[in-house]
């Protein structure tokens, strides 16, 4: 039993360093070949990762801010601090819940995408078809989008930061009577540009992430259709694990 149990372990810790070893070279091959980078993949992958998903992170994060105010609102109310509810929401939205939350709602709509078209294409032989004709897979299929990922997802924050914070104005006016003035002016004092550009520089590193790891996934995808499906799972997981993760650290570094 004890020989067993140390056995499954350490094929554990071997499997785990092993695709972090593969994670790793992928990214490193991701970055030499970005020097060929073809811009119209670039642009088509930007429109289809980036712009599609705005309606859903839009919808998140209006009710975020909404929530959040009705969860503060009448507490700061009741204890005479109204006038930081707007600051309160800006600085949570922009340092993170618009980057944490927006990364999360990428990884389970993009990050599942990149992953089941890789993938598909894994099981299919088409990748195996595109070094027959010399495209390299890393610069035709990772790169654009490990860059579309990168660029779009600190756009998506910012749009995310201006839904939360209008949603957060309407409750604050409608159901707990602060202001207008009263709202933006704590903004005004409260938050400030590192704020938001801390958001930014995550949601960079978390677009990264999401894209190398369903890269990732797609490329060792094996077992025909049930594969696909287990890597699209285990492409979402990690992602949002890794999200949370890198988060801790990155907060660390930002905003000490």
């Amino acid at each position: 039993m004890l020989i067993e149990f140390f056995a499954r372990t350490g094929r554990l810790v071997i499997g785990v360093l092993e695709n972090a070893g593969q994670v790793l070279i992928l990214l490193g091959q991701s970055i030499y070949h970005l020097r060929g980078l073809n811009t119209t993949l670039l642009v088509r992958q930007m429109a289809h990762l980036g712009a599609d998903s705005l309606p859903i992170v839009l919808l998140t994060m209006l009710f975020t801010g909404m929530v959040m105010t009705v969860q503060t609102g009448h507490e700061f109310v009741k204890y005479g601090a109204q006038s930081s509810v707007g600051g309160l929401v800006a600085v949570a939205m922009g340092r993170e819940l618009s980057p944490v939350l927006t990364g999360v709602v990428f990884a389970g709509r993009v990050g599942a995408a990149i992953t089941a078209e890789i993938g598909s294409m894994k099981v299919t032989e088409q990748i195996d078809a595109l070094r027959v004709m010399a495209v390299n897979p890393i610069a035709y299929l990772v790169v654009p989008r490990m860059l579309a990922c990168m660029l779009m997802l600190p756009v998506l924050v910012i749009f995310a930061n201006g839904i939360g914070i209008i949603g957060s104005y309407i409750i604050a006016t409608t159901y707990t009577g602060i202001t207008s003035f009263t709202f933006f002016n704590s903004i005004k004092v409260f938050a400030v540009p590192h704020d938001i550009t801390g958001g930014l520089i995550k949601a960079m590193f978390f677009g990264a992430i999401i894209a190398i790891i369903g890269c990732h996934k797609g490329l060792t995808t094996a077992q025909g259709a049930e594969g696909v499906g287990r890597a699209t799972t285990g492409s979402v997981v990690l992602s949002i694990i890794l999200i949370f993760i890198s988060n801790y650290f990155l907060s660390v570094i930002l905003y000490r």
